[in-house]
Order: C-alpha cells, then structure tokens, then sequence
C-alpha cells in the first residue's frame, strides 16, 4: 500500500508540535467568557481630537459611549436593545453615524445622534433596501455620501446625506451595470466601476458635471481596483494583478489612461491595502499579509510612528484604530494571536501613551494557546498555508483534531485573536485553519485554481492537511470533527458526504449545502455580478449535473457520523429549507442530528444570548464524540 504521505512536503518544523513544551494547562474557560460581548471596542477618537466613542453592552447590546479626553465619565448615546450597533464613525466633532440592521436580514439604516445624546434621528427608513458607506466627507459636517438601492434593489446610486436632517440628494444614478463608486478627496464621485458580463470596467470623469469614460478594462481573472485618488485629485492609486500574479499598488493616469509607476509590490503576496495622511496629503504605508501581517513603509513620519510603537510593544502587532483630524491624536491598537485586543490613547504632541482599555479582560493571553502558522503540499502540488493550535500543557501527539474552515471562499484566515479557535483548544483539541486555493492575498493564480472547484479541489486542499496530521501522528484518526460556517459549513458537509469515513462528526453553521439554490437565492444586489459567479462557481443551466455532484446536499444518505446544524431563520444568502431537509434526511437515516435555528438571526448569530446557545450545544456535542472538556 502506497504511504499517505508521498505528497506531502512539510514547510514549517514540527518539533514545536511534537511533546509538551512543558506548559502548564489551562485553566477551564467558560462559554460565556469566550463569546459574550467585548467589555469595550472599536474605539475611536472625535475629528478634534476630544473625545473616544467606543463600543460598549448595554442590556446585552454593544450601544456607543462616549468618554471625554481628561475626564473621567463614560455615557452612553444610544439605546439598541433588539440588535447590536453594527457599525459607527464620528461624521463631525459633534455628530456620530451609525448602522443596524433588523433581525439579520443585512438591509442596514443610519442613524445619528450628537455625542452628548441629543437629537437623535433616523437618517434612513426604507423597507428592504440597504444603505452602504461611500465617503464620510471629512471636510463637510453636514453630509456624507452613501448608497442606496431604493430605486432597484439590484443596484446602488449614489445620495448625498444631511445627517442632520436625512434630506438625500441623488449625485450618481446608476445606469444599471456599476457595482462600486469612488469618490475624491474633495467629495466628488469621479470613479466608478462597471460589470458587463465577465469584463470590467474602470470608469473616470473630471468633475461630476461630465459623463464617465471607460479608462481601464478587464475581465474576471484580473484585478483593477481603484484605492484612492492622489492628493492633486488627478492621479488614482490602483491595486492591481494585470500582467502580473501578485496584486502590487501602482500609480494611474486617468486622463491619458497609463501606469505612471508601481509603488509596492511582493514577490509572495498580494498587496492591496495602501494608506495615507489626509493631513500632510502623502501616501504613508502598505500592509500585507504573510504567516503575519507586515508593514512597507513609504514616509518618514510613519516610520518613526512604527519605530516608537514597535519599541513599546517588541512582540505584538498593532494597528492606527483612528487618529484626529490633524494626526496628533491616535488610537491604537495592539493584538496577537492570544490578545483580544488592548488600546491606547497616544498624545504625539506630548508624548503621552495611555492604556485605555483590554477588549476582553477576563481572557488571560497566558491562558490562550499558540497558533502556529503551517504550510504543506497539496495532491497536486499546490503550497496551502494555514495556522495550526494546540492545546496548552498537553502532549502534541494522537490529539483530538477539529478542522475549521473559513467562509467565502475568497477571503482567509489569519494570524489574529479568534474566539473559537481559542475556545476549541481551551477544550483539548487541536485546530486547523486552512487557506485552501481561493483564500485571498496568494495571487492571481491561487485563486482561479479554485473556479468551479466547490466540492471538488477545494475539498482536496482540507482533507490533504488532515491526512497531513494524521500522518504526522498530531491527529487522532478516531477523533476528528469538521465545523464551518457559510461555505466553511459546505466545507464541513462535503467533508462528511465525500470523506465519510475521515471524520467522526462535523458542525454546519448557517452553512451552504446545495450549490443549485444557493446561486437561485442570492440577494438581488448580487445579479449584476451573476455571470461572474457562474464563471467562478459554475452555470447552473449548462453545467447543472456538474454542479450537483458537487453538492453534498445530494449526498445526505453518505454521512455516518453525528452532524450539528445551526441557522437563522432571516438568512438572505442560505436557504433554510436546505437545512431542514438535510435535518430530515439524516433522522430518517437513523443519524443522530442536533438542530438549531433562531428566529431572530440571518447568516450568523449575533445576539449574545443566541452564541451562548450555539457554543453550549457544540461543546457539548464534541465532548460527546470527540471527549474533550465539557462544563
């Protein structure tokens, strides 16, 4: 019999995974404490520099507060009771801008209401229709610009708003094939960029007097994506792969339509995070994404800043949260992979450095496990990196294995503080994340190694890294489970329908199983890209039986083992009665199934009360199967 392991190539050393380092266990960790609301977040500093709103429960809601630079109150301004404060930014030193939606059904509505608590108003309150951030105006206090699709569902024009009065004044109608809007740094909307079919185009005018102009064009294979303008507002700063696999930052020419320079780029990475100083109107830095995140800095004053806080914090990562309008105010934010999160008030103009809070002080970093970052060959020889945890104090040998899977899939995971992970571990297992081809941030090439691959390639990515581990000896062959959430959670049902004997129970969290309705129920708004999904997933009308070979959804009558199913009754992207039947198929198989669904939740659980239930029920689950800690 052929080795499991002939094709496996191991990147990273294992001797840190192989004995006990001769830690001390950790101490057991509730539910609770792993996932009810921060104590305090997203913290950021008032344009003058004044103020700190941040993020704060209130009747197990995160509501906004409001603390005074110097003082020694905090206050809250909003009320939410019903659904978190999504979102919020200060619009001006008085004013604040924030966002929620109803129930999970992802049609958010601003409000305001000024940081001493008065007039408070609704800005928008249109039934089904979703409000998006284009510019916050920084040089105007009384509008912002935003999109809507009140007109056409599947579209988005452009408004500017009073936030003072929600009085809207359309700047921008879509003709309907734009599916993002630019504007400069004086608040016009001067880019835009346009779908048709599988191309796309760059499109540019000088004021918003004139029509737009195609500038630039590709098709879905390649990158353009406009970042910012320069602060001439002549220039355009792209991240882009044309002619290239790594996406590098390069400077744009949109009158005379040519590359005037490339600014960054990685031989090893995409680069497509680019910022500047809207004080001293230079660009300031790019951030990248390796094993870890990194900077390459571009200006002096940014490489001192860095200098400075690096000299603080040696061995941490960090990040400028928000700053004041003249840059002599920051907020900052340090974390790691087992630091939730601290922030900091930084004075630059006197030097003070204050520590203004811990984002979940009760989660003890010492308490948290190491997340490693690994890497390893694929079947057919593709590099897959990912991140590996272990439990704290226990022998790194024949361990229980749960396999968790990121969503998109064209997003990935990385080297940051994540809940469930340190959750799993807290429980004695071992956890692997993998970045399977699709995951962002590997080039041009990595990506489309996953077009139409759903169920197929994409699959072979994960269950390659299992056998890794089994091979290795880590992985306990007999105690192995897979949870994901959205296409994590197809992930995990593909797991368990093609791989049936490889896992021992798996957790499908508001996840996708049938392939064919998935792509018939995605949100209008998502039409105009269709063509594109039917390149990157498949066509439905001519590649249909390819498509639901793929799908575990028609598979249900392969799975053994135990299966734990959670979803919200107001998902807009999954449909819940592929849950149900996939629910009832499985009982009537006689497979032991543990079902969820909230009333008040769309595609993910964000209410408090509704994680506890769900983390609960799946420590109880996997304790049940794999025997890890339970409470």
């Amino acid at each position: 019999m052929k080795k499991l392991i002939f094709f496996f190539i191991i990147i990273v050393l294992l001797s840190n995974f192989n004995c006990s380092s001769g830690e001390s266990p950790a101490p057991f960790i509730s539910v609770e404490d792993f996932f009810r609301n921060p104590q305090r977040s997203d913290v950021k500093i008032s344009p003058d520099g004044r103020h700190i709103a941040l993020l704060q429960p209130w009747k197990n809601r995160k509501n906004i507060f409001i603390h005074k630079i110097g003082g020694n109150d905090i206050e809250r301004i909003s009320d939410a009771v019903n659904r978190d404060i999504a979102g919020y930014l200060w619009a001006n030193n008085e004013r604040i801008v924030y966002a929620q939606d109803n129930d999970g059904d992802e049609n958010f509505q601003l409000y305001a209401v000024n940081y001493n608590g008065r007039k408070e108003k609704q800005l928008t309150d249109f039934k089904n229709t979703k409000v998006i951030l284009i510019n916050a105006l920084k040089n105007n206090d009384d509008e912002m610009l935003i999109c809507l699709n009140q007109r056409d569902k599947r579209i988005f024009d452009v408004y500017r708003i009073n936030i003072n009065t929600g009085e809207l004044v359309m700047v921008a109608k879509n003709p309907g094939n734009i599916i993002h809007w630019k504007a400069d740094h004086s608040g016009k909307v001067r880019l835009a960029v346009a779908q048709d079919g599988l191309n796309s185009q760059l499109l540019f005018r000088k004021n918003e007097t004139e029509d737009f102009h195609e500038i630039f064009s590709t098709n879905f294979t390649e990158n353009f994506s406009p970042i910012c303008f320069d602060y001439d507002n002549k220039n355009i700063f792209v991240s882009s792969n044309v002619n290239r696999d790594k996406k590098a930052i390069i400077e744009f020419d949109p009158l005379n339509k040519k590359v005037i320079k490339t600014i960054y780029e990685n031989s090893e990475v995409d680069i497509d995070e680019l910022y500047c100083s809207d004080s001293r109107k230079v660009i300031t830095h790019a951030v990248y994404y390796k094993e870890k995140m990194h900077y390459h800095i571009f200006d002096n004053e940014m490489q001192k800043l860095k200098n400075e806080i690096d000299s603080k914090f040696p061995d941490i990562q960090f990040t400028i949260a928000s700053e004041s309008k003249d840059e002599s105010k920051l907020i900052i934010k340090t974390f790691s992979d087992k630091n939730s999160g601290t922030y900091y008030y930084y004075n630059r103009s006197t030097g003070e450095f204050v520590k203004l809070l811990d984002v979940c002080p009760w989660l003890n970093p010492d308490n948290m496990a190491s997340v490693k970052p690994i890497a390893y060959k694929s079947r057919d020889s593709l590099t897959i990196h990912g991140y590996l945890t272990l439990p704290k104090g226990k022998m790194k040998k024949n361990i229980p294995l749960i396999i968790l899977p990121h969503g998109g899939p064209w997003t990935r995971d990385k080297w940051v503080f994540n809940k469930e992970v340190q959750f799993l571990a807290n429980r004695g297992y071992g956890v692997l994340q993998v970045n399977y081809r699709g995951s962002t941030g590997y080039g041009k090439q990595f990506i489309s190694a996953s077009y139409k691959e759903w169920g197929r390639k994409i699959q072979h990515d994960v269950t390659d890294g299992v056998k890794w581990l089994i091979a290795e000896g880590i992985a306990d062959s007999n105690r192995i489970a897979i949870y994901g959430a959205s296409f994590g959670g197809f992930i995990t049902l593909a797991g368990l329908t093609f791989t049936p004997d490889l896992y021992t129970c798996g957790i499908s969290y508001v996840g996708i199983s049938n392939i064919l309705t998935f792509l018939d129920s995605i949100p209008s708004y998502w039409q105009i890209q269709k063509d594109i999904l039917y390149e990157m997933v498949g066509n439905p009308e001519t590649e249909k039986e390819q498509l639901r070979n793929s799908s575990p959804y028609f598979y249900i009558d392969k799975i053994k083992v135990p299966v734990f199913i959670a979803q919200g009754a107001n998902d807009p992207r999954v449909s819940n009665s592929d849950g149900y039947y996939i629910r009832d198929a499985l009982l009537e198989n006689n497979i032991e199934v543990v079902f969820m669904e909230k009333e008040n939740e769309g595609h993910g659980y964000k209410n408090e009360e509704n994680r506890f239930d769900f983390y609960n029920q799946m420590e109880k689950f996997l304790a049940k199967h794999l025997g890890g800690k339970t409470e």
